[in-house]
Protein backbone atom coordinates (compact mmCIF):
# COMPACT_ATOMS: atom_id res chain seq x y z
CA UNK A 1 0.00 0.00 0.00
CA UNK A 2 3.06 2.47 0.27
CA UNK A 3 3.85 2.56 -3.33
CA UNK A 4 0.13 3.08 -3.95
CA UNK A 5 0.07 6.35 -1.43
CA UNK A 6 3.73 7.47 -3.43
CA UNK A 7 1.90 6.96 -6.61
CA UNK A 8 -1.15 8.63 -5.56
CA UNK A 9 0.44 11.53 -3.83
CA UNK A 10 2.98 12.26 -6.90
CA UNK A 11 0.09 12.02 -9.27
CA UNK A 12 -2.10 14.75 -6.97
CA UNK A 13 0.97 16.68 -7.51
CA UNK A 14 1.82 16.56 -11.01
CA UNK A 15 -2.30 17.56 -11.17
CA UNK A 16 -2.50 20.53 -8.86
CA UNK A 17 0.76 22.07 -11.14
CA UNK A 18 -0.63 21.31 -14.57
CA UNK A 19 -4.01 22.82 -12.92
CA UNK A 20 -2.16 26.07 -12.09
CA UNK A 21 -0.25 26.06 -15.52
CA UNK A 22 -3.33 25.81 -17.29
CA UNK A 23 -5.54 27.93 -15.57
CA UNK A 24 -2.82 31.06 -15.81
CA UNK A 25 -2.24 30.04 -19.58
CA UNK A 26 -6.18 30.65 -19.48
CA UNK A 27 -5.90 33.53 -17.52
CA UNK A 28 -3.43 35.23 -20.31
CA UNK A 29 -6.12 34.26 -23.18
CA UNK A 30 -9.30 35.71 -21.44
CA UNK A 31 -6.68 39.15 -21.27
CA UNK A 32 -5.66 38.75 -24.53
CA UNK A 33 -2.22 37.74 -24.67
CA UNK A 34 -1.72 34.65 -27.04
CA UNK A 35 0.29 31.65 -25.54
CA UNK A 36 2.54 29.50 -27.53
CA UNK A 37 1.15 26.41 -29.06
CA UNK A 38 -2.77 27.28 -28.81
CA UNK A 39 -3.53 23.41 -30.58
CA UNK A 40 -1.15 21.51 -28.12
CA UNK A 41 -2.62 23.98 -25.48
CA UNK A 42 -6.22 22.90 -25.99
CA UNK A 43 -5.04 19.12 -25.97
CA UNK A 44 -3.31 19.46 -22.45
CA UNK A 45 -6.71 21.73 -21.13
CA UNK A 46 -9.15 18.59 -22.51
CA UNK A 47 -6.97 16.06 -21.09
CA UNK A 48 -6.89 17.59 -17.98
CA UNK A 49 -10.47 18.25 -17.47
CA UNK A 50 -11.17 14.50 -18.45
CA UNK A 51 -8.58 13.07 -16.08
CA UNK A 52 -9.69 15.34 -12.90
CA UNK A 53 -13.49 14.49 -13.88
CA UNK A 54 -12.53 10.50 -13.55
CA UNK A 55 -10.26 10.94 -10.62
CA UNK A 56 -13.12 12.88 -8.64
CA UNK A 57 -16.16 11.06 -9.87
CA UNK A 58 -14.33 7.10 -9.19
CA UNK A 59 -13.30 8.43 -5.29
CA UNK A 60 -16.53 9.70 -4.67
CA UNK A 61 -18.13 5.78 -5.07
CA UNK A 62 -14.67 4.19 -3.90
CA UNK A 63 -16.60 1.63 -1.04
CA UNK A 64 -19.24 0.86 -3.78
CA UNK A 65 -17.10 0.03 -6.54
CA UNK A 66 -14.45 -1.95 -4.18
CA UNK A 67 -18.24 -3.90 -3.58
CA UNK A 68 -19.50 -4.27 -6.47
CA UNK A 69 -16.14 -6.06 -7.70
CA UNK A 70 -16.29 -8.74 -4.71
CA UNK A 71 -20.37 -9.27 -4.92
CA UNK A 72 -19.10 -10.26 -8.74
CA UNK A 73 -16.22 -12.77 -8.08
CA UNK A 74 -17.63 -14.11 -4.92
CA UNK A 75 -17.92 -18.13 -4.64
CA UNK A 76 -21.73 -18.66 -4.61
CA UNK A 77 -21.21 -21.24 -1.89
CA UNK A 78 -19.76 -19.84 0.67
CA UNK A 79 -21.50 -15.88 0.46
CA UNK A 80 -19.83 -13.35 2.79
CA UNK A 81 -21.41 -10.08 0.74
CA UNK A 82 -24.96 -10.35 0.89
CA UNK A 83 -26.57 -6.74 -0.61
CA UNK A 84 -25.24 -2.97 -0.34
CA UNK A 85 -25.12 -1.98 3.22
CA UNK A 86 -24.60 -5.63 4.65
CA UNK A 87 -21.49 -5.98 2.22
CA UNK A 88 -20.42 -2.43 2.96
CA UNK A 89 -20.80 -3.15 6.75
CA UNK A 90 -18.69 -5.89 6.52
CA UNK A 91 -16.06 -4.40 4.51
CA UNK A 92 -15.61 -2.04 7.77
CA UNK A 93 -16.02 -4.83 10.35
CA UNK A 94 -13.20 -6.64 9.31
CA UNK A 95 -11.07 -4.16 7.79
CA UNK A 96 -11.78 -0.96 8.68
CA UNK A 97 -12.14 2.50 7.25
CA UNK A 98 -9.15 1.79 4.37
CA UNK A 99 -10.97 -1.67 3.74
CA UNK A 100 -14.01 0.55 1.68
CA UNK A 101 -10.95 2.60 -0.48
CA UNK A 102 -8.87 -0.47 -0.90
CA UNK A 103 -7.18 -0.39 -4.37
CA UNK A 104 -8.66 3.40 -5.03
CA UNK A 105 -5.16 4.71 -5.59
CA UNK A 106 -4.57 2.50 -7.97
CA UNK A 107 -7.79 2.80 -9.64
CA UNK A 108 -7.77 6.56 -9.83
CA UNK A 109 -4.63 5.91 -11.60
CA UNK A 110 -5.75 3.88 -14.07
CA UNK A 111 -9.15 5.99 -14.16
CA UNK A 112 -7.37 9.26 -14.55
CA UNK A 113 -5.30 8.38 -18.38
CA UNK A 114 -8.42 6.42 -19.37
CA UNK A 115 -11.31 9.64 -18.07
CA UNK A 116 -9.08 11.91 -19.98
CA UNK A 117 -8.27 9.68 -22.71
CA UNK A 118 -12.14 8.72 -23.43
CA UNK A 119 -13.31 12.60 -22.85
CA UNK A 120 -10.80 13.59 -25.41
CA UNK A 121 -11.48 10.67 -27.83
CA UNK A 122 -14.88 11.90 -27.78
CA UNK A 123 -14.36 15.41 -28.39
CA UNK A 124 -12.05 14.51 -31.34
CA UNK A 125 -14.37 11.61 -32.55
CA UNK A 126 -17.34 13.71 -32.79
CA UNK A 127 -15.71 16.29 -34.39
CA UNK A 128 -14.50 13.92 -37.04
CA UNK A 129 -17.95 12.01 -37.58
CA UNK A 130 -20.27 14.92 -37.74
CA UNK A 131 -17.28 16.20 -40.94
CA UNK A 132 -17.82 12.55 -42.45
CA UNK A 133 -21.28 12.98 -42.19
CA UNK A 134 -21.55 16.86 -43.63
CA UNK A 135 -19.63 15.07 -46.92
CA UNK A 136 -22.89 13.07 -47.31
CA UNK A 137 -25.31 15.17 -50.11
CA UNK A 138 -28.07 17.01 -48.68
CA UNK A 139 -26.26 16.97 -45.11
CA UNK A 140 -23.97 19.77 -45.27
CA UNK A 141 -25.79 21.89 -42.43
CA UNK A 142 -26.14 18.26 -40.43
CA UNK A 143 -25.87 18.22 -36.38
CA UNK A 144 -24.92 15.72 -34.31
CA UNK A 145 -27.53 12.94 -33.60
CA UNK A 146 -28.42 10.85 -30.92
CA UNK A 147 -26.65 8.12 -33.52
CA UNK A 148 -23.84 10.12 -34.29
CA UNK A 149 -22.99 10.65 -30.26
CA UNK A 150 -23.62 6.73 -29.80
CA UNK A 151 -21.15 5.84 -32.57
CA UNK A 152 -18.32 8.81 -31.19
CA UNK A 153 -18.69 7.65 -27.98
CA UNK A 154 -18.17 3.92 -28.79
CA UNK A 155 -15.17 4.72 -30.25
CA UNK A 156 -14.34 7.22 -26.82
CA UNK A 157 -14.51 3.74 -25.16
CA UNK A 158 -12.86 1.35 -27.32
CA UNK A 159 -9.61 3.70 -27.38
CA UNK A 160 -9.76 4.45 -23.88
CA UNK A 161 -10.37 1.10 -22.21
CA UNK A 162 -7.68 -0.44 -24.53
CA UNK A 163 -4.87 1.92 -23.58
CA UNK A 164 -5.23 1.29 -19.95
CA UNK A 165 -6.85 -2.14 -19.89
CA UNK A 166 -3.35 -3.61 -18.23
CA UNK A 167 -3.91 -1.27 -15.44
CA UNK A 168 -7.65 -2.20 -15.15
CA UNK A 169 -6.51 -5.79 -14.87
CA UNK A 170 -4.34 -5.45 -12.48
CA UNK A 171 -6.69 -2.99 -10.24
CA UNK A 172 -9.40 -5.53 -9.81
CA UNK A 173 -7.04 -8.28 -8.52
CA UNK A 174 -5.92 -5.03 -5.82
CA UNK A 175 -9.31 -4.06 -5.33
CA UNK A 176 -10.32 -8.16 -4.55
CA UNK A 177 -7.30 -9.13 -2.48
CA UNK A 178 -7.68 -8.77 1.58
CA UNK A 179 -5.28 -8.76 4.51
CA UNK A 180 -5.32 -12.29 4.51
CA UNK A 181 -4.21 -13.48 1.01
CA UNK A 182 -1.33 -15.20 0.83
CA UNK A 183 0.91 -13.06 -1.82
CA UNK A 184 -0.19 -9.70 -1.86
CA UNK A 185 0.12 -6.91 -4.94
CA UNK A 186 1.74 -3.77 -3.03
CA UNK A 187 0.65 -1.50 -6.08
CA UNK A 188 -0.29 -0.95 -9.36
CA UNK A 189 3.63 -1.21 -10.59
CA UNK A 190 4.42 -4.49 -8.45
CA UNK A 191 1.00 -5.78 -10.13
CA UNK A 192 1.75 -5.46 -13.72
CA UNK A 193 5.48 -6.78 -12.93
CA UNK A 194 3.85 -9.65 -10.50
CA UNK A 195 1.15 -10.70 -13.71
CA UNK A 196 3.83 -10.08 -16.55
CA UNK A 197 6.41 -12.34 -14.92
CA UNK A 198 4.13 -15.12 -13.69
CA UNK A 199 1.30 -15.13 -16.07
CA UNK A 200 3.26 -13.78 -19.30
CA UNK A 201 1.99 -10.81 -21.50
CA UNK A 202 -1.44 -11.88 -22.49
CA UNK A 203 -2.94 -12.30 -19.12
CA UNK A 204 -2.97 -8.33 -18.95
CA UNK A 205 -5.53 -8.46 -21.62
CA UNK A 206 -7.34 -11.60 -20.04
CA UNK A 207 -11.15 -10.47 -20.54
CA UNK A 208 -10.32 -7.93 -22.87
CA UNK A 209 -12.74 -8.90 -25.31
CA UNK A 210 -15.81 -8.69 -23.06
CA UNK A 211 -14.64 -5.42 -21.68
CA UNK A 212 -14.48 -4.42 -25.03
CA UNK A 213 -17.98 -5.74 -26.74
CA UNK A 214 -19.40 -4.28 -23.15
CA UNK A 215 -17.73 -0.42 -23.32
CA UNK A 216 -19.68 0.05 -26.75
CA UNK A 217 -23.09 0.24 -25.41
CA UNK A 218 -21.96 1.93 -22.02
CA UNK A 219 -19.54 4.67 -22.84
CA UNK A 220 -21.64 5.01 -25.69
CA UNK A 221 -24.74 5.23 -24.67
CA UNK A 222 -23.60 7.78 -21.24
CA UNK A 223 -22.74 10.16 -24.37
CA UNK A 224 -25.77 9.98 -26.16
CA UNK A 225 -28.37 10.13 -23.42
CA UNK A 226 -26.12 12.44 -21.53
CA UNK A 227 -26.02 14.78 -24.73
CA UNK A 228 -29.50 14.20 -26.10
CA UNK A 229 -31.35 14.49 -22.92
CA UNK A 230 -29.23 18.01 -22.45
CA UNK A 231 -30.27 19.01 -26.11
CA UNK A 232 -33.70 18.19 -25.59
CA UNK A 233 -33.87 20.45 -21.95
CA UNK A 234 -32.56 23.27 -23.78
CA UNK A 235 -34.88 23.07 -26.76
CA UNK A 236 -38.52 22.50 -24.85
CA UNK A 237 -37.73 23.77 -21.31
CA UNK A 238 -40.11 21.52 -19.66
CA UNK A 239 -40.64 22.44 -15.74
CA UNK A 240 -38.89 25.77 -16.04
CA UNK A 241 -35.53 23.75 -15.78
CA UNK A 242 -33.52 26.24 -18.41
CA UNK A 243 -32.50 29.64 -17.52
CA UNK A 244 -31.47 31.28 -20.42
CA UNK A 245 -29.59 29.09 -22.97
CA UNK A 246 -27.83 27.53 -20.33
CA UNK A 247 -28.98 24.41 -17.59
CA UNK A 248 -27.96 24.04 -13.99
CA UNK A 249 -26.15 22.01 -12.31
CA UNK A 250 -28.68 19.88 -10.93
CA UNK A 251 -29.91 19.32 -14.35
CA UNK A 252 -27.04 18.06 -15.78
CA UNK A 253 -26.71 15.90 -12.56
CA UNK A 254 -29.90 14.43 -13.60
CA UNK A 255 -29.11 13.93 -17.24
CA UNK A 256 -26.26 12.06 -16.13
CA UNK A 257 -27.39 10.13 -13.60
CA UNK A 258 -30.28 8.45 -16.19
CA UNK A 259 -27.35 8.39 -19.00
CA UNK A 260 -25.60 6.13 -16.41
CA UNK A 261 -28.27 3.96 -15.37
CA UNK A 262 -29.26 2.95 -19.14
CA UNK A 263 -25.59 2.25 -20.47
CA UNK A 264 -25.08 0.58 -17.22
CA UNK A 265 -27.82 -1.44 -17.03
CA UNK A 266 -27.27 -2.99 -20.85
CA UNK A 267 -23.67 -3.74 -20.32
CA UNK A 268 -23.56 -4.84 -16.75
CA UNK A 269 -23.38 -8.86 -17.17
CA UNK A 270 -20.03 -8.21 -19.77
CA UNK A 271 -18.84 -6.24 -16.81
CA UNK A 272 -19.19 -9.65 -14.87
CA UNK A 273 -17.54 -11.69 -16.71
CA UNK A 274 -14.78 -9.54 -17.44
CA UNK A 275 -13.79 -9.55 -13.82
CA UNK A 276 -14.25 -13.00 -13.67
CA UNK A 277 -12.09 -13.77 -16.50
CA UNK A 278 -9.36 -11.51 -14.80
CA UNK A 279 -9.34 -13.45 -11.82
CA UNK A 280 -8.13 -16.85 -13.97
CA UNK A 281 -4.85 -17.76 -13.58
CA UNK A 282 -4.20 -15.92 -10.30
CA UNK A 283 -3.50 -18.77 -7.58
CA UNK A 284 -4.52 -16.91 -5.01
CA UNK A 285 -8.15 -16.21 -6.06
CA UNK A 286 -9.50 -19.00 -4.87
CA UNK A 287 -9.03 -18.13 -1.19
CA UNK A 288 -9.79 -14.66 -2.01
CA UNK A 289 -13.26 -15.61 -3.34
CA UNK A 290 -14.32 -18.41 -0.63
CA UNK A 291 -12.89 -16.73 2.24
CA UNK A 292 -11.71 -20.00 4.01
CA UNK A 293 -8.26 -20.35 2.77
CA UNK A 294 -7.99 -23.73 1.16
CA UNK A 295 -6.30 -24.33 -2.34
CA UNK A 296 -9.61 -25.13 -4.07
CA UNK A 297 -9.43 -24.36 -7.58
CA UNK A 298 -11.10 -21.62 -9.14
CA UNK A 299 -13.39 -22.02 -12.19
CA UNK A 300 -11.23 -22.29 -15.33
CA UNK A 301 -13.06 -20.26 -19.13
CA UNK A 302 -11.19 -20.82 -22.34
CA UNK A 303 -13.19 -17.47 -23.67
CA UNK A 304 -16.46 -15.12 -23.34
CA UNK A 305 -19.11 -17.31 -24.58
CA UNK A 306 -17.42 -20.11 -22.66
CA UNK A 307 -17.32 -17.90 -19.45
CA UNK A 308 -20.91 -16.82 -19.82
CA UNK A 309 -22.16 -20.37 -20.35
CA UNK A 310 -20.37 -21.73 -16.92
CA UNK A 311 -21.63 -19.03 -15.35
CA UNK A 312 -25.49 -19.52 -16.25
CA UNK A 313 -25.50 -22.76 -15.39
CA UNK A 314 -23.54 -23.12 -12.61
CA UNK A 315 -25.03 -20.12 -10.72
CA UNK A 316 -28.47 -19.32 -12.90
CA UNK A 317 -29.18 -16.35 -15.08
CA UNK A 318 -28.90 -14.34 -12.11
CA UNK A 319 -24.81 -14.63 -11.34
CA UNK A 320 -24.62 -12.24 -14.57
CA UNK A 321 -26.03 -9.03 -12.43
CA UNK A 322 -24.11 -10.01 -9.04
CA UNK A 323 -23.03 -6.59 -7.33
CA UNK A 324 -26.20 -4.53 -9.52
CA UNK A 325 -27.77 -2.65 -7.04
CA UNK A 326 -24.57 -1.39 -5.60
CA UNK A 327 -22.81 -0.39 -8.97
CA UNK A 328 -26.92 0.81 -10.04
CA UNK A 329 -26.02 3.12 -6.72
CA UNK A 330 -22.44 4.14 -7.55
CA UNK A 331 -22.99 4.89 -11.06
CA UNK A 332 -25.44 7.38 -10.84
CA UNK A 333 -23.07 10.15 -9.04
CA UNK A 334 -20.41 8.55 -10.77
CA UNK A 335 -21.41 9.34 -14.32
CA UNK A 336 -23.03 12.61 -12.96
CA UNK A 337 -19.80 13.78 -11.31
CA UNK A 338 -17.37 12.95 -14.19
CA UNK A 339 -19.79 14.69 -16.69
CA UNK A 340 -20.55 17.79 -14.74
CA UNK A 341 -16.77 18.04 -13.38
CA UNK A 342 -15.52 17.92 -16.56
CA UNK A 343 -17.64 20.80 -17.89
CA UNK A 344 -16.79 22.95 -15.05
CA UNK A 345 -13.14 22.39 -15.25
CA UNK A 346 -13.09 22.60 -18.94
CA UNK A 347 -15.02 26.27 -18.17
CA UNK A 348 -12.00 27.24 -15.56
CA UNK A 349 -9.39 25.86 -18.06
CA UNK A 350 -10.85 28.81 -20.80
CA UNK A 351 -11.74 25.83 -23.23
CA UNK A 352 -13.45 26.88 -25.96
CA UNK A 353 -15.41 24.02 -27.48
CA UNK A 354 -17.86 21.66 -25.09
CA UNK A 355 -18.77 18.07 -25.81
CA UNK A 356 -22.10 19.72 -26.43
CA UNK A 357 -20.71 21.62 -29.14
Amino acid sequence: MASEDVIGKTTGESAVSTIVNLAEEAKLAREGVKAPGPAFLSICKSLAAGGIAGGVSRTAVAPLERLKILLQVQNSHNIKYNGTIQGLKYIWRTEGFRGLFRGNGTNCARIVPNSAVKFFSYDEASRSILWLYRQQPGNEDAQMTPLLRLGAGATAGIIAMSATYPMDMVRGRLTVQTENTPHQYRGLFHGLKTVLMEEGPRALYRGWLPSVIGVIPYVGLNFSVYESLKEWLVKSRPFGLVDGSELGVTTKLACGAAAGTVGQTVAYPLDVIRRRMQMVGWKDAASIVTGDGRSKASVEYCGMVDAFKKTVRNEGFGALYKGLIPNSVKVVPSISIAFVTYEVVKDVLGVEMRISD
